[in-house]
């Protein structure tokens, strides 16, 4: 890491390494935008792991101009108390505090603005519904009014660093891209007048917060639509920003119509945007920071060693762990709870109106969820080494307690194993490594390739059981179901390479359409037989429309509306919704229908008259999410 952990200095600002905690919107604000202590929390502990700066989330400065209920904003000075308060947190873990500055713009509902949203043209958001307002030229000066006094609040609030949210569609990259701007007065058509507005904010920004201070622009190099930016096009934007006076630009992607490439799923490779930043690190006179799936601190070394940036932004990687710089300057890489890209954060963010994470139980948990020595060590003995296992099994015993882990199979992993075996899944091998390592750190008794009965549990004796034994498949009741070419999802993703066969996957929720494109792209012709009407449905929105891109683009035949009614030596039958019976060929069926909880011995434990606690699939079928979080809540409090 000689790269990575050098300081770099940005006019009066010295950060002691080359990561950044970029702006991300952690949904821990309340609806009014007041910070609770949780949201201060969350920044400290992020800044207390290391990074040389964080970035706080965009800040709206104006009403008009949030995206959600939850979003900071900057655009009153009665927020500078509490925007004051995460400026001092940051700082007094040694990191720099900056702040992002951002308006939506279209890419936002008059139901959470009360009006309706404004944009440079008539053209609405391609993702959200309903009628925008075209901003005049009065309203134009406005907001570049409303950006230069929410600069000064930033300064006002002890924030040393400021960055204009320019990307991801929002307002100013709405002026700056063909997509969505198609004005024709002095804020639209070629280059510089497309820019004028971003210019414009540089100027009075730079005019109210002197020379001094570091002013940054994020900007979306390329959006991936029609029209939109691209890496040339880019190039004279940013430079026409550098003679307004901005020292740094950070270099994303996407907009409202291309997410996938605002936050990337797994599908997409690491550090998947390094390269355009790379070719404006070329063409620009001021650093450049890059961003995109940067969660791994050997290949963040490399982006500066090569001279591809001169900062990395991390975001993800240290919502899943705070503590990845510290650990990776430490050389202890193997004990980083490295993201894998799941969206899970998005997702969460979503649907539930809170950020949480897959591998990291404890985000937005922080206050909640506290490692705290017990007073009374227990024997406690874990049955299962899933994911939900192995967190509860390291947590209790860093905890003080006496535990001992038994997994039936050879190796640790449960099902991270089996997803982990398609190529687009690879990312939970880091999971597993991670979790094994904590067992072994932790001291944890490991007992592997033992099946545990209730004889064993007598003869262990211990103060407490936590049942890990998760799912097994749940097989449908039709005819044909023992026929010998049908398969489980654990039979086909076993570590062996599968026969390439005609095959049809009965089931076409997230695991059916993983497994079908796993082995279409190993060269089995596949059909996905669904029920609903949808396939992968549940699947976070980013995740699921690369996998449905990647299934159209393999040639997987999907089925909709049938359901499986029984199978023979030469295929399958099934009935569609309007009762028409059809007949398919197949070599191979493989039930991708749901799992069914394995807690046999849980009645059993209790007879015993032993404390019992039932995490994961075998209390419900659920995500690996859910094990994880219920694993380390037990062995939290246990």
């Amino acid at each position: 890491m000689n790269h990575l952990f050098t300081p770099f200095q940005i006019k009066t600002c010295r950060l002691e390494n080359r990561i950044v905690m970029p702006g991300l919107a952690s949904f821990l604000l309340e609806g009014d935008g007041s910070i609770p202590d949780k949201a201060v929390e969350h920044y400290r502990m992020r800044a207390a792991g290391g990074p040389g700066m964080v970035v706080m989330e965009a800040c709206s400065v104006s009403p008009e101009g949030i995206v959600s209920a939850n979003q900071a904003r900057i655009y009153d000075d009665g927020f500078l108390p509490s925007l004051e308060r995460i400026s001092k947190a940051i700082k007094s873990e040694g990191s720099v505090a900056g702040i992002q500055l951002h308006h939506g713009g279209r890419q936002t509902s008059s139901k959470v603005i009360k009006r309706l949203p404004v944009a440079p043209s008539p053209l609405p958001c391609p993702t959200i519904s309903g009628p925008v307002e075209e901003l005049t030229l009065e309203g134009i000066q406005n907001l570049v009014r409303k950006f230069g006094e929410a600069a000064e609040r930033a300064v006002a609030a002890g924030f040393q660093f400021i960055e204009i949210h320019g990307a991801h569609g929002y307002l100013i990259n709405q002026f700056l891209s063909r997509f969505s701007n198609i004005r024709r007065d002095q804020y639209g058509g070629d280059i510089e007048g497309r820019t004028r507005f971003a210019r414009e904010i540089v100027t009075e920004i730079r005019k109210r917060i002197g020379d001094n201070l570091p002013l940054s622009f994020k900007i979306s190099a390329q959006e991936f639509v029609p029209d939109g930016l691209t890496v040339e096009e880019s190039i004279p934007v940013i430079k026409i920003l550098i003679d307004a006076g901005i020292d740094i630009v950070q270099v994303s992607a996407g907009n409202d119509a291309t997410p996938e490439w605002i936050c990337q799923p797994m599908f997409m490779e690491k550090a998947c945007l390094v390269g355009s930043a790379h070719k404006i690190r070329q063409a620009v006179k001021v650093p450049v920071m890059a961003v995109g799936r940067i969660n791994d601190p050997v290949i963040a070394d490399a982006i500066i060693g090569e001279g591809k940036a001169d900062l990395v932004c991390m975001g993800r990687g240290l919502l899943a762990d705070p503590e990845l710089p510290r650990k990776a300057r430490q050389g202890r890489v193997e004990d980083i709870r490295m993201c894998i890209a799941c969206n899970t954060c998005m997702e969460s963010i979503f649907r539930k109106g809170r950020i949480e994470c897959l591998v990291n139980p404890f985000l937005g948990r922080e206050k909640e969820m506290v490692l705290r020595p017990v007073e009374r060590p227990k024997r406690i003995m874990v049955i299962g080494g899933g994911p939900g296992g192995l967190n509860a099994a390291w947590m209790a015993s860093r905890r003080g307690h006496k535990v001992l882990l038994y997994e039936k199979n050879q190796v640790l992993g449960g099902q991270l194993l089996l997803g982990s075996v398609t190529g687009f899944k690879r990312e939970l091998l880091h999971l597993i490594a991670f979790q094994r390592k904590q067992v072994e750190k932790s001291g944890v008794e490991c007992h592997v390739d033992s099946e545990v009965t209730v004889d064993t549990i007598k003869a262990i004796s211990p103060d407490a059981v936590i049942l890990a034994t998760g799912s097994v498949p749940a097989m449908p009741d039709v005819k044909g179901i023992n026929n010998p070419m049908v398969m489980t999802i654990p039979e086909v993703l076993n570590g062996d390479i599968p026969k390439i066969k005609k095959t049809l996957v009965v089931g076409g929720g997230p695991t059916g359409c993983e497994v079908a494109l796993h082995l279409s792209e190993l060269g089995s012709p596949v059909t996905i037989v669904e029920m609903m009407s949808k396939v992968a449905s549940g699947l976070e929105t980013m995740t699921r429309k690369l996998l449905l891109r990647r299934i159209k683009e393999s040639g997987v035949n999907l089925m909709t509306g049938c359901a499986l009614t029984r199978i023979d030596d030469y295929g399958v039958y099934v009935t569609s919704m309007e009762g028409a019976d059809v007949r398919l060929d197949a070599e191979r069926v493989v039930i991708a229908t749901g799992n069914r909880p394995q807690s046999e011995l849980y009645q059993q434990i209790i007879s015993l008259g032993i404390e019992v606690y039932k995490i994961g699939d075998c209390l419900e079928p659920r995500s690996a999410k859910a094990a994880i979080y219920e694993g380390t809540k037990i062995g939290c409090s246990i």
